[in-house]
């Protein structure tokens, strides 16, 4: 049974993209790039721009990046769009480069985090950025979205101020920091923003821009769903809102001792240090006459419950206020809980967190998710006139832009094509849930088709060979609950975890059909599958699986199951080591048949919470018992909202419920250089580098044994000469190595060498090296 083309339940509440009028400035057509400067506004006849959007990344025209779909969709419904991409943000002159919107500014950090984008898991500053020209960092300041708003204020300050992208998403209420390490206020708050978008945006973002071009006041604007606004405590417009507080972590009631059987009732009195009732009013009507006790009615528990709940729609859940949770951990936990369990936008309601205490004080105050898109509207957005290139203005001197001006980020997805948005595994490290929602969004296969032959016609330099097919998960197309009322109905963070839902669809036969015929395109050599893969999902679709190894992978396959043992991989919400074997299996078993040597690349995380040191050895163990030799290695990066980093802040498991007693859960964190370090090592136990340091940890663990030159043994008893130093496939953000010795010299004619005094190996052939043990 395949899941529904639309969210019906969902889509009745939505005003549909394309329905509403175009804005008069439509007339002047669409735009071969939008324009980052005044000569080529001039060039098209404006006069000014509606809507400016200023970005982070480099602007690249391509449905990947989101200041261009943004951008686009706007061109659409009429509105005449500037970019200013990486401005210098040292003062506001940058930022005036295309004049003064006219209806307001749009502030996107990039595709990234800009704290991310910066820095590396161990808060080590990149030299690099992949979305920049030149693959050159230090093109956006720390807190992008926060510095370019304030520079926009300075700019022109009676211009609203529409704050979006991942950056202003995930931290749209107060969040732990990794970087300052403490909790930072709600972005809204930070960057003075009018309002801010949270999520895919098109559906808010095409609402607020009609309103305020029929010179709505954005102040008013507090009913779109998928927005956050601050507002002052007593606004008149929050009358007719019921309040729920959930400012504090529930706390158990008194405790009545047992009853013991074996006692009369004025024994029990007389234990609890009072009198027998009954015995007294036995003996008062023959001393002082009958007398008459009143009755005391009292609810019945059996209806208690049943009473009339306001309704979702007008029910706002107070959060813990930002001071609170800044000094509370335990309360930090149970806000993100909060935030999580509401995220459904079938169910979902408001929820307000109270920022600063006296005259300062102020709500912010989140609305529902927004409405996901429905088939059209995906086909619509990523149908739209897109020039799949960066501007111009980053082209070298021939006009290219595959030299020392090509922008990484643009580069991986020159040849890709996203199917899909969303993603309902709710992995707890990662923010796509978060951001783009747990309910798969799909496009048509007509859309999907279409946007692979423009590739073959229009993009320069393609090959034939389509990179990626996919989206945040490759096989989640078209995958979604099997009843559209039970689907608004649930509040479950997972439909993947701890086992595969029996409501959901887990039919792969659409994506088999469009992969098949992609393939089928005159012009298409090859379609690669490039996007992470849900290999529990996988397993239940065996036509998938050989659709998938037999025709769409490029002699190696991505594939995380991020760890394997029980402890840390129920803190990811991720499946059991059981399931990734089960698809090993049918990998083997499907690339033997087609007569192909095949290999996974699987990715795990180091130091992620709940993560022991016995953990990592084990999977150390597992590594090395498999011939696995992982290069690149995942830290655990605690990314603001993500269920994970509560966890890290907090030292609770969200998950189970919180609570200041014995029944929260605790997790083990991973904190401190030298552990993290550790972890790491772990999983590069094939490095002579990291071999002194598991030695030491080995030793500490009582896992001498593991030590030794057998096959059995993880790390030998040797150390060769290291330089300290290790090599990434990243190598910028590398630790640098000691200079290589410099070559030997070619022999003297007649000269003769032995291995022993320095022969060196003949040309065209690699050096023998003796065989690890």
């Amino acid at each position: 049974m395949n899941a529904p083309i639309d969210v019906s339940l969902f889509a009745r509440n939505a005003k549909p993209l394309t329905s509403y009028r175009p804005y008069w400035a439509k007339r002047f057509g669409t735009a071969p790039f939008l324009p980052m400067s005044r000569a080529e506004m001039d060039a098209l006849g404006w006069d000014s721009c509606d809507v400016i959007i200023v970005t982070g990344d480099a602007y690249v025209d391509h449905p990947s990046f989101g200041m261009a779909v943004i951008g686009r969709v706007l061109e659409a419904q009429g509105f005449r769009v500037g970019i200013i991409a990486q401005p210098d943000w040292q003062s506001a002159e940058p930022f005036k480069a295309l004049g003064k919107p006219n209806l307001f500014w749009g502030v996107t950090a990039g595709n990234m985090d800009s704290m991310i984008n910066r820095y590396t898991a161990d808060r080590k500053i990149r030299s690099d950025d992949a979305y920049t020209p030149g693959d050159e960092g230090g093109k956006r300041p720390d807190r992008a979205a926060i510095v370019y708003s304030q520079r926009c204020r300075e700019a022109y300050k009676d211009v609203p101020i529409v704050l979006g992208g991942i950056e202003g998403s995930l931290r749209r209420i107060a969040h732990y920091d990794y970087w300052s390490d403490k909790v930072r206020r709600s972005v809204v708050v930070d960057s003075k923003c009018d309002l801010l978008l949270y999520g895919n945006a098109e559906r808010a973002l095409v609402e607020v821009a009609h309103r305020l071009a029929a010179r709505e006041p954005i102040e008013r604007i507090t009913d779109v769903r998928g927005t956050a606004f601050v507002r002052r405590p007593g606004d008149p417009s929050t009358e007719g809102w019921f309040e729920i507080d959930s400012t504090e972590v529930d706390q158990p009631g008194p405790v009545d001792a047992h009853i013991n059987p074996y006692q009369t009732t004025s024994e029990q009195a007389q234990s609890a240090g009072q009198s027998c009732a009954k015995d007294e009013a036995a003996q008062a009507p023959a001393a002082q006459g009958a007398s008459i006790q009143a009755l005391n009615f009292v609810p019945n528990p059996a209806l208690q419950g049943k009473t009339k709940r306001p309704p979702r729609d007008r029910s706002v859940i107070r959060l813990p206020s930002y001071e609170q949770v800044k000094s509370d951990a335990v309360l930090y936990a149970h806000a993100n809980r909060v935030l999580h369990v509401e995220a459904n936008p079938g169910n979902a309601r408001a929820l307000v967190q109270a920022h600063g205490e006296g005259a300062t004080a102020r709500d912010v105050w989140i609305n529902p998710p927004p409405i996901p898109l429905t088939t059209a509207e995906m086909d619509h957005v990523f149908d739209l006139p897109y020039a799949r290139s960066p501007h111009p203005a980053y082209a070298d001197a021939q006009g290219r832009h595959d030299g020392e001006t090509k922008i990484p980020a643009w580069e991986m997805i020159r040849f890709s094509v996203n199917i899909m948005r969303g993603c309902f595994g709710g992995c707890t490290f990662c923010s796509i849930t978060e951001h783009e929602g747990r309910i798969i969004q799909s496009r048509s296969q007509a859309s999907i088709l279409k946007e692979v032959e423009e590739i073959r016609d229009k993009v320069e330099g393609f090959t034939g060979v389509i990179s990626d097919l996919g989206g945040p998960t490759a096989n989640m197309y078209r995958l979604g609950c099997a009843s559209p009322e039970i689907e608004a109905a649930c509040r479950k963070p997972s439909c993947v975890y701890p086992g595969i839902c029996q409501n959901l669809t887990t039919d792969h036969g659409p994506l088999v059909r469009i992969y098949r015929r992609a393939r089928a395109l005159p012009g298409i050599k090859k379609i690669l599958i490039g996007s992470g893969l849900r290999y529990d999902l996988a397993i239940k679709s065996p036509e998938y699986v050989k659709e998938l190894v037999q025709h769409h992978v490029g002699g190696y396959l991505k594939i995380a199951p991020e760890h394997t043992e029980t402890g840390p991989l129920s803190k990811m919400m991720k499946p059991g080591i059981g399931s990734y074997d089960r698809f090993k299996q049918m990998f083997e078993k499907y690339s033997e048949e087609a007569g192909k040597k095949q290999f996974l690349i699987p990715y795990f995380i180091a130091a992620h919470p709940g993560t022991s040191d016995e953990d990592m050895m084990n999977l150390a163990l597992w590594l090395k018992k498999n011939g696995f030799r992982a290069d690149q290695v995942q830290t655990f990066y605690p990314s603001p909202m993500a269920t994970a980093t509560a966890m890290y802040h907090s030292g609770l498991n969200p998950l189970k419920g919180i609570h200041r007693d014995e029944r929260g859960e605790r997790v083990d964190i991973v904190r401190g250089e030298k552990r993290r370090r550790l972890h790491k090592a772990f999983l590069r136990y094939h490095d002579p580098n990291n071999w002194p340091l598991l030695r030491e940890a080995l030793k500490a663990m009582g896992r001498a044994d593991l030590i030794g030159n057998g096959k059995h043994h993880l790390i030998p008893t040797f150390q060769p000469l290291t330089d300290g130093g290790y090599q990434s496939a990243r190598r910028k953000n590398s630790t640098p190595t000691a200079r290589a010795p410099a070559a030997a010299p070619a022999p003297r004619k007649g000269q003769m060498l032995t291995q022993h005094t320095g022969l060196p190996p003949r040309a065209g052939t690699a050096a023998r090296r003796p065989k690890p043990r």
